[in-house]
């Protein structure tokens, strides 16, 4: 920051206040305009500010900025949450004083907790600023329009003076012409203790250096009336870039250690599929025409239950969708899109559901009874770990509402809500725990956690935005007395919230963050974590690094899997234009440096960036977007990246490389270079031998078959009977998230379930169902159901039963078919022709799918497993194998299972004299328990149906070559 204004001496500017002094015979004040107010100066010309700024934006690795307005420096520093911005910006303050006199700085803030939290950070650092700069004296206020003196002394003082403003406070201006002088913000109305001026006049002669922490754009006017020196914008994202002086953004953070590590334990539910489950995701108005992004769960063929969204419209039928009765009378009536309002309710059911909200899911209650449960053991572990190192460990909770936690009764006392008793029910049990003895002191359980919501009128705890004067009075000890909540002897562990500490509120010892609202709140991913990113700090506040992870791993508690987690997480990161994951920019190598002649630091530089980008461009290994193609991953992956390099950036090889590596990811690619077509050898197609062997198979067939009701109905309810249907379950996944320049990815660690009790009120009508999907009659269904002798799994978990039975009868029934399955050679005409051979195209990845031959009909035999790939070369290898295909994708036999495709057909002649014709199945294993029952039930009609065609022909299932001629 200090290098920009590189070259400018120390330098301030005065000017003229008018301060009264006497008053004349009428009474009048008489004005002393000798009193001298000092400002900011800049001298330096523009052409001198953007060099600097090019040099330092070089050294950033960011995109140079090309022409500079000296009257509109808006500077922009980017710094992932939790790395200490407020710091930064405090100590950048002291060094322009030093460096070159500057003395006005104003931090502007969005919100109430923002401004505590500034606040509270220059209390906390200001020895700490005293003992590096010795004799320097700053006075720092929070601007309060009851106290106007403040900007007099502000206007007056020489020496470092800082203004803390919420942006509320001087938005309002009466210079606009749909505002009142009487409804603008005092900071705008002229004022009898400053003589007649408005304070914000007074100000803006002042050109305060302006530092704005996390403001909206429409904040840019009400700046602009500050008539700052220049603007410094910090922010973990910024959507306008203005002028980037410095990006730390979160894959830097992450991977140099600077925030904690992330980790997600999801709490899930599972096989629970037993009410009408809807979720609304979005909402969008396309082109006149609102539409909602809704998630439900759909029937699939086999009975099975999946989860589904679709963008759908007003009428929408969900039972038309779903084909699930669960679903009838869910028609979308009304969709509403209004920023902040997003709903949708439906014709015949009284349900409205909210953007993020979802009805029907498992038991919502279990559901957050197993978070809150595994946040305290999640907690107390951490304790067992980190309080013998002087770590005090917190958690904290964002809850869906206010009334979850604190409630009201009847008379208006205070009392615990939901949430709140489930808090003290489970950890009253978890302390009994011979684990975490060690822990437990004699204080009441209602001091180990509390509720910090905004106060209404009646003193009552409501639901806020985080961003009213209300929301002041949640910060008392959370903000306002960080020392005292840090301390082992303050009990209070654990902190549930509403909206109040959504930003600004942050705390180094918070390890874990339990999500209680639901996964599609308006509160994001990055303000979420963004509470718990800091390094942690001891009793003496001094800040604990660890290389491993050991101590700094904040643990996410949410009720979504840890993929969703982290895909939602990455796709709010390139949102919000921070980053561009797997993406290559012009200006990506610009900083990359080497040391030249063991001194002098050799940058890459904007420029021969720029180029290296237009020479990965034309030489294919990006495309016109910067994005990584599979061809600079192979390069990559062989180490050859060197080769493709222009001659003079040789020498920076090997950081080039390192960098394409974070951002190219270690994904699995084909390589491009072997991707072949294989050719037809017309000759041999058309040829007498294969003509001979076609001629054998080529045929259609039709099939009939016999069924055995009795032994379906014996078979089905045997099996039924064997099965176990649990109850539904509730999963825990512990998982590692990682940030790279490829991606957000995350590991998965452990996994535990737990089932629990539920009663359904309204059964399905199984019967029904059944009859509807299998063709079979109610009393066949009856008898299985009966002598199946586990009705009453059914009231366990009805869609979970009704899975089972479905599945165990289709395949039954597909079974019995094919046991008495007889097929018929249809005629002469109905074939597969020889010619479809020469007109299709055989594609591949040599050495990975694709074998060259000399036996075969093509060029090349693609294969689909290593027992294929072995089988072709053993087909290359013996001698008494003249010819052979592998049958393509179209030759079908139909089946009562559906169609099947075997795998070769083989022309042998054995010692020249025995012509054998062959078609072959190869498996991996012989065994019939190895194989499933659809594929031996598949093989079995492919034998029966070449039988009928050729008495002489074999069919065959073999796993090697030599089997097959030990069953000739």
């Amino acid at each position: 920051m200090i290098d920009l204004f590189k070259g400018m001496e120390r330098c301030t500017s005065s000017f003229t206040m008018p301060q009264a002094s006497t008053y004349d015979s009428f009474g009048r004040q008489r004005f002393d305009f000798s009193s001298q107010g000092l400002a900011n100066r800049l001298t330096l010309t523009a052409d001198e500010l953007l060099a600097s700024l090019q040099q330092a934006q070089q050294k950033y690795g960011l995109k140079p900025t090309e022409n500079l307005n000296k009257n509109s420096l808006h500077y922009t520093v980017e710094m992932e949450t939790g790395t200490g911005k407020t710091y930064v910006y405090l100590r950048t303050i002291y060094e322009l004083y030093a460096t070159y006199g500057m003395t006005k700085f104003i931090i502007v803030v969005p919100s109430i907790a923002i401004k505590e939290g500034v606040k509270k950070t220059i209390e906390i650092t200001r020895e700490h600023f005293i003992s590096l700069y010795k004799e320097t004296r700053c006075d720092a206020f929070i601007y309060d329009s009851g106290n106007l003196e403040q900007v007099r002394n502000f206007a007056e003082s020489s020496h470092i003076q800082i203004m803390v403003i919420n942006i509320d406070a001087f938005r309002k201006s009466f210079t606009d012409p749909s505002q009142e002088e009487t409804k603008a913000n005092i900071i705008h109305r002229t004022h009898d203790r400053l003589e007649g001026l408005k304070p914000i006049d007074l100000i803006a002669q002042t050109h305060p250096v302006v530092i704005i922490v996390d403001t909206t754009p429409k904040s840019a006017e009400a700046i602009g009336s500050l008539h700052p020196l220049f603007t410094l914008r910090y922010s973990a994202t910024h959507r306008d870039q203005h002028l980037p002086i410095y990006k730390l953004d979160a894959v830097d953070a992450y991977q140099k250690k600077l925030v904690k590590q992330i980790a997600v334990l999801s709490v899930l539910s599972q096989d629970d599929h037993n009410r009408a489950y809807i979720k609304l995701l979005d909402t969008r108005n396309s082109r006149g025409v609102c539409e909602a992004q809704v998630e439900y769960d759909s029937a699939t063929k086999t009975g099975k239950v999946k989860r589904d969204k679709k963008w759908l419209k007003q009428g929408a039928d969900l039972y038309e969708l779903t084909k699930r009765d669960l679903y009838e009378g869910y028609i979308i009536k009304d969709i509403n899109v209004q920023p902040g309002d997003e709903w949708i309710d439906f014709t015949s059911k009284p349900e409205i559901i909210t953007l993020g909200q979802s009805i029907g899911s498992s038991d919502d209650l279990a559901l957050k009874r197993l978070q809150i449960r595994s946040t305290i053991e999640t907690h107390l572990d951490r304790e067992l770990q980190l309080n013998p190192k002087g770590i005090k460990v917190l958690s904290l909770f964002f809850i869906d509402k206010v009334v979850n936690y604190r409630a009201y009764d009847p008379a208006g006392n205070l009392c615990l809500g939901s949430y709140g008793k489930i808090f003290e029910e489970e950890y009253l049990k978890i302390s009994q725990h011979l684990k975490y003895q060690s822990l437990f002191k004699e204080i009441a359980i209602n001091q180990i956690h509390d509720g910090y919501f905004a106060i209404d009128k009646k003193k009552k705890a409501k639901d806020t935005k985080g961003n009213t004067q209300d929301d002041e009075s949640a910060y008392d000890l959370i903000m306002k007395d960080k020392e005292r909540l840090l301390s082992m002897e303050e009990p209070l562990r654990f902190i549930f919230s509403h909206s109040a500490l959504r930003e600004g509120w942050d705390n180094p010892n918070v390890f874990q963050i339990c999500t209680l609202n639901e996964t599609g709140s308006t509160i994001k991913k990055r303000q979420e974590i963004g509470r718990g990113l800091r390094l942690a700090v001891d009793q003496s506040g001094l800040r604990v690094s660890d290389n491993n992870f050991n101590i700094n791993t904040l643990t996410v508690i949410a009720n979504e899997s840890y993929e969703s987690f982290a895909e939602q997480l990455q796709k709010e990161i390139e949102e919000e234009g921070s980053i561009k994951f797997g993406i290559i920019e012009s200006h990506t190598f610009a900083n990359l440096a080497i040391s030249a002649d063991g001194e002098e630091i050799d940058y890459l530089g904007t420029e021969r960036s720029e180029q290296l980008w237009d020479h990965f461009k034309k030489k294919g290994l990006i495309n016109a977007e910067g994005k990584i193609q599979d061809s600079l991953k192979i390069r990559l992956r062989d180490n050859t990246l060197c080769h493709e390099l222009p001659e003079d950036l040789q020498k920076f090889a090997p950081e080039i490389t390192t960098l394409l590596q974070k951002i190219a990811g270690g994904l699995e690619i084909k390589d491009a270079r072997k991707y072949f077509t294989a050719t037809p050898k017309k000759e041999v197609i058309l040829g007498e031998d294969f003509t001979q062997l076609w001629d054998r198979i080529k045929y259609k067939t039709t099939y009939q078959v016999d069924f055995d009701l009795s032994k379906l109905i014996i078979d089905c309810a045997t099996e039924l009977q064997q099965r176990v249907i649990s109850k539904p379950k509730l999963t825990t996944q512990l998982s590692e998230i990682e940030i790279k320049r490829s991606g957000v990815h995350g590991k998965g660690i452990r996994e535990d379930l737990q089932t629990y009790d539920i009663q359904y009120e309204n059964l399905p009508d199984i019967l029904s169902y059944l009859q509807n999907e299998t063709q079979l009659t109610r009393k066949t269904l009856v008898n299985i159901l009966i002598k199946s002798e586990k009705l009453a799994d059914f009231k366990k978990n009805p869609q979970k039963f009704t899975e089972n039975i479905l599945h165990i009868i289709q395949r039954k029934k597909a079974h019995g078919l094919v046991d008495g399955i007889k097929y018929e050679k249809i005629g002469e005409s109905a074939c597969y022709e020889q010619q479809l051979f020469m007109e299709e195209e055989l594609k591949g990845y040599l050495e990975q799918n694709m074998l060259e031959v000399k036996k075969g009909i093509y060029s090349h035999v693609v294969y689909d497993s290593s027992v294929e790939s072995a089988f072709a070369q053993d087909l290359e290898k013996n001698e008494a194998v003249k010819l052979y295909a592998k049958l393509p994708s179209w030759f079908k036999i139909d089946t009562s299972l559906g169609s099947y495709n075997p795998d070769w057909a083989i022309f042998l002649n054995i010692a020249d004299q025995e012509k054998l014709y062959f078609v072959v199945e190869t498996k991996g294993s012989l065994f019939a328990e190895d194989l499933r029952q659809s594929e031996i039930d598949k093989i079995k009609c492919g034998k029966a149906h070449f039988l009928a065609l050729d008495k002489g022909l074999r069919f065959e299932k073999v796993s090697k070559l030599e089997e097959l001629f030990e069953q000739t």
